[in-house]
């Protein structure tokens, strides 16, 4: 009997060494992966990141990122740097004086990269689209010209030579069977110049974008003739990457899944469509309050401006090239360079796959 009683305890002896030696092994493994999360985080280190861009609508998604915190979710010390015009934000970011650019494409950009500069388009910044066109060939109201056709010996005109406002009269025209050389371009270097040349008909024709168009209408000097939309797919502007922070791949990526949560965040707010009409989305109001907060302009006139971008961001990259070849084709950059020695959306791919749906 006491032997018997012996080796019961020496049972229950072994078995709470056991049962103590699976707790410790346990609480062991929750540390390790405690302390694993810890390292997790904190190598997830806030990443300064300056951005050149220019008060306008087309920049609405990075206004967005900036005042809903999308940026500071990713990690990323976003600093908004100010210009005043497009061909000096493209310098500063082939220079790295700013990481990420905002701004118009036009034939300069491309000249510096066939010139031997090197920066990435990388993102949509605005686009004309069909269905959501935000620039117009425009007429004086009583002039006779009724069609693009009617152009043909008339002045046109645009902002500067090799603008983008060159490319879309260009492309116009083309579409028409006629070319720049069929009309006397009138370079009158601003949006104002434009739209007094059209008032006092100094010029038979300009090409014009929103809100001014509406401006103009409303006043009673202008009339649309064609929607630069319903004529060409143009990516007007672009995000781009400096060499330096497109070669940082988890400081894009981070950049990148803010930019996009900022591009859904404006698409579902003020373009989504229903019965082919754009309608106002949930978040209208405060997009259209962000924009003028960040451009100092009226909201009514920011509601008649607003751009088509691509819900998730995606450049238009087929048309890189097609822009190209035409500012080669007029002689506009110096020699034409393939579009892959400027485009890279492989960042943005990458992304989406980690943002999902």
């Amino acid at each position: 009997m006491k032997k018997s009683l012996t080796m019961i305890f020496a049972v229950l002896l072994i078995l709470a060494l056991a049962l103590t030696g699976c707790g410790s092994q346990e609480e062991n493994q929750q540390g390790e992966k405690k302390g694993t999360d810890n390292a997790s985080e904190k190598t997830q280190e806030n990443i300064a990141v300056k951005i050149g861009m220019l008060k306008l609508t087309s920049s609405a998604p990075l206004f967005i990122a900036l005042e809903k915190g999308f940026f500071q979710e990713e990690g990323i010390d976003a600093e908004a740097t100010w210009f005043e015009a497009a061909q000096p934000i493209a310098v500063a970011t082939a220079g790295g004086s700013v990481d990420v650019g905002a701004t118009g494409i036009t034939a300069s950009l491309y000249n510096m990269v066939s010139g031997g500069q090197k920066l990435w388009i990388v993102a949509d910044k605005g686009r004309e689209e069909k269905g959501y066109s935000s620039s117009a060939l425009m007429v004086p109201n009583d002039s006779d010209v009724t069609k693009v056709e009617d152009l043909k010996g008339k002045k046109l005109g645009i902002t500067q030579t090799g603008s983008t406002f060159h490319y879309m009269a260009g492309r116009v025209l083309e579409n028409h069977g006629l070319s720049i050389n069929d009309v006397e371009l009138v370079p009158l270097n601003s949006i104002k110049g434009l739209m007094e040349a059209l008032n006092s008909k100094q010029v038979d024709a300009v090409i014009l974008n929103e809100p001014n168009i509406s401006t103009v209408e409303q006043e009673g000097y202008g009339k649309v003739i064609t929607q630069i939309g319903e004529e060409i797919d143009y990516q007007t502007s672009g995000i781009f990457f400096s060499p330096a922070f497109a070669e940082n791949k988890d400081a894009a990526v981070r950049f990148f899944k803010a930019y996009i949560k900022a591009t859904r965040y404006y698409y579902d707010a003020v373009l989504v469509k229903e019965n082919g009409e754009t309608v106002p989305g949930e978040n209208f109001d405060e997009v259209i309050n962000i924009i003028a907060k960040y451009t100092d302009q009226d909201p009514e006139l920011i509601k008649k401006g607003l751009p088509y971008m691509d819900r998730d961001g995606k450049l238009l990259e087929s048309d890189i090239q097609t822009q190209i070849d035409w500012y080669a084709k007029e002689k506009l950059i110096d020699k034409t360079i393939d579009s892959k020695e400027i485009v890279n959306t492989e960042l943005l791919e990458e992304a989406l796959k980690e943002l999902g749906e």
